[in-house]
């Protein structure tokens, strides 16, 4: 059997400004400093002119953001999650969400898979922090396919967007022609009456592992792709919440503001059914090899597998 493709997320987004960036004069990178690892080095060799480095001054790089934008440019201003997220909310608050402007927040390195960089770099709260502010729109691609189409769509989509990519490298699980990318549609992967398996981000790959070995045992398991935790999609969520016995939500974000919360309100509010969440557990993160702490922090189809039995 030939070895699974693995891509980082990061790799793809900074692939796809320097695509973007030979179609679309009106396209401006800005980073805070972290070139090299959030990959927008890649659009800053191609159009230089066209790239400003902010500096280790985020919360001042959502400024010139918000500026730029005002002038009819599409702006990605890129950090770390912790960051991109977390430093600088009050200005992506009021700078950005209140006044509606066509900037996209590009957070690489987020979650647990951040690894040795440890718990001041490990951002399990960026979903929480970014679902809260009105109108904006949060992606979660879970390959470096999903990644560049969600870079597309953000480019596209005419106001604020925040995107989160990973560190890690992942499987490729979306390189198929029928693949489809539309902002606020879920998809599903995988068709199961027994237990749907809700996942964002690199947890899709673990979701659809953790889908095949239930099946071998006699559990009949759906898997779902959110890649946009908001706007959520509500239908594809009623549905399996219809049709199936048990809601498993799958995510490397604490369990508390991100997926599992957006997916138990909508259950609630329309068709009450079990969920369970799989995902950070309200904890901080610390040092480590990626996989390794992965494994320690529950967020593997492992335990995907334990919380469906458990579930059942």
């Amino acid at each position: 059997m030939s070895e699974i493709k693995k891509i980082a997320t990061r790799d793809a987004y900074g692939d796809t400004l320097k695509e973007l960036g030979a179609k679309h004069d009106n396209l401006i990178v800005l980073d805070a400093d972290l070139a090299e690892a959030t990959k927008t080095i890649k659009f800053k060799k191609e159009f230089p002119e066209r790239f400003i480095d902010c500096g280790i001054a985020e919360g001042n790089m959502i400024g010139v953001a918000a500026g730029l934008a005002s002038t009819g440019k599409v702006v990605f201003a890129s950090s770390f999650a912790m960051f991109a997220a977390g430093r600088t909310f009050e200005q992506i608050r009021n700078s950005v969400g209140y006044t509606k402007l066509n900037v996209k927040i590009a957070a690489t390195h987020g979650g647990i898979s951040v690894g040795e960089d440890g718990a001041s770099h490990q951002c399990n709260e960026d979903f929480a922090l970014m679902r809260s502010i009105p109108g904006m729109v949060v992606l979660s691609p879970s390959d470096a396919v999903e990644a560049r189409a969600a870079v597309i769509a953000a480019y596209n989509y005419n106001g604020p967007c925040y995107l989160r990519f990973g560190r890690l490298a992942v499987p490729v699980i979306n390189d198929n022609p029928d693949y489809k990318f539309e902002i606020g549609k879920g998809i599903t992967l995988k068709e199961g009456n027994d237990v749907t398996l809700i996942a964002t981000g690199l947890m899709v790959g673990e979701a659809i592992e953790a889908a095949k070995e239930l099946e071998a045992e006699g559990i009949s398991a759906r898997v779902i792709n959110i890649h946009t935790l908001k706007p959520i999609d509500r239908d594809i969520i009623i549905k399996a919440a219809k049709e199936t016995k048990l809601i498993v939500t799958c995510e490397e974000h604490n369990i508390i503001g991100g997926l599992g919360e957006a997916v138990s309100s909508v259950v609630c509010e329309e068709c009450p059914t079990k969920v369970l969440r799989v995902g950070v557990n309200d904890v901080f993160g610390k040092s480590g090899p990626a996989l390794e702490l992965l494994k320690e922090f529950g967020l593997t189809k492992d335990a995907i597998i334990e919380k469906v039995k458990k579930g059942l």
